[in-house]
């Protein structure tokens, strides 16, 4: 059952209307790490392709949708900690130097 709660599909989109929206996988906290780094403006990625959209700012085209940039490498989606588990971020600082 665990296995099942950290299962996260090879692709995924913010957008309601979107085919690969997933309110459920969403509502547990998704992270992504892009090429090592955290990225948290993520609108979309998928990781068999290898790739990541994310907002281009506050642009939008002319149906309010956010403009993207579609960036392509290493995607490593993660389920995100619950605030209530583990460490704040503050404490994890504070222990390492």
């Amino acid at each position: 059952m665990a296995e099942d709660a950290t299962e996260l599909p090879d692709r995924l989109s913010l957008d309601p209307r979107s085919p690969h929206f997933q309110e459920e996988v969403l509502r547990k906290g998704v992270g992504i790490r892009f090429n090592g780094q955290e990225k948290t403006n993520v609108e979309e990625y998928c990781v068999s392709e290898g790739w990541i959209r994310v907002s281009a700012g506050r642009s939008r085209d002319r149906y309010g949708n956010p403009m993207t940039l579609k960036l392509k490498g290493k995607v490593e989606p993660y389920v995100q900690p619950a605030f209530g588990e583990g460490q704040s971020p503050e404490e994890g600082a504070e222990s390492e130097g």
